[in-house]
């Protein structure tokens, strides 16, 4: 059992956790459609007040994500999916510093970010397939305008699939960040250990990170549970003039899934963050984060 003295977070913390316990979601293929042209998803990730060092400052997140995906299949060979998302970042700032950054910036109240993006599927037989997917993002603060916060990128893989029906491959995004370029590699792998145990991806690489792994265990036909990790960035406008904040972190977390019929999935995280840092750009410094708890619930609906 966790306590914490702010009431506030305690009554959304109970009830995440609640609906952590409540939605045990997933993904269980028995009961899964073969196609949906239309999925939308909706996902409450919330933290524990954590420590910016050498700063006077503690920061609780609490973020609302919205995505809208549809797969349109053009043959047996080729398929393309299209994808939309917008996400608000809160930041609940406490404690009394001179600035963040060693006094060099003000802290920010909330980050809106828009992205989009085009997914090529290509199968050319039985054994392999590849993925083509073009991204762009816009992450901007209240102090910086949309106009300045655009991001672009592309996410290439390739995987094999083997005579069991396993597959695995590699992948790699390049992104053309706020002020920063980057190339992010990844292990892309579905792996049926066996009848009930499972290594994939619990995410999708992009401008937030790799796509991470998890090790997930199928209790009935349509309730499982998982554990993972992966490392995860935020990446955002703060001012014109492409200076940015990236906070940069490890998540792991433990998910319990429930695929409620063949169109509604639901999922309740509990996790913890470790490892993170906060980067101004320009000019550069470094403040570190405290590792802390976070809870979550993630919604997705199959037309």
């Amino acid at each position: 059992m966790i306590f914490y003295n702010n009431s506030r977070f305690s009554r959304l913390s109970i009830s995440l956790l609640f609906g952590a316990v409540a939605t045990l979601g997933a993904s269980a293929p028995a009961v899964a459609k073969p196609y949906s042209p239309l999925t939308l998803s909706v996902s409450r990730i919330a933290t524990f007040d954590a420590e910016v060092n050498n700063t006077g400052y503690e920061v609780q997140r609490d973020t609302w994500l919205f995505g809208v995906k549809s797969d349109i299949p053009l043959n047996q060979q080729w398929s393309i999916s299209l994808n939309a998302n917008y996400d608000k970042l809160d930041f609940d700032w406490s404690g009394r510093g001179a600035g963040l950054m060693a006094g060099q910036l003000s802290p920010w109240s909330s980050v809106d970010r828009y992205s989009a993006g085009v997914g090529l599927s290509y199968r050319p037989n039985q054994r392999w397939m590849f993925l083509f997917a073009p991204k762009i993002q816009y992450a901007y603060t209240e102090d910086a305008s949309r106009s300045n916060a655009q991001s672009y990128g592309v996410v290439a893989s390739g995987m094999y699939r083997f005579n069991n029906g396993n597959m695995l491959g590699l992948g790699v995004a390049y992104l053309n960040d706020i002020s920063e370029v980057r190339t992010v590699p990844y292990l892309a792998v579905n792996w049926q250990i066996s009848d009930r145990l499972k290594l994939g991806n619990p995410f999708s690489a992009g401008f937030s990170g790799p796509a991470g792994l998890e090790l997930s265990y199928k209790l009935s036909d349509d309730i499982d549970a998982g554990v993972g990790a992966s490392k995860r960035t935020q990446r955002f406008l703060v001012k014109d003039d492409n200076v940015a904040v990236e906070i940069d972190e490890w998540a792991s977390f433990v998910r319990a899934g429930w695929v409620v019929n063949e169109s509604l999935s639901l999922n309740g995280y509990i996790g913890y963050y470790f490892n993170g840092e906060m980067e101004l750009s320009d000019p550069n410094h470094t403040d570190t984060l405290d590792n802390q708890l976070a809870m979550a619930f993630a919604a997705q609906y199959k037309f």
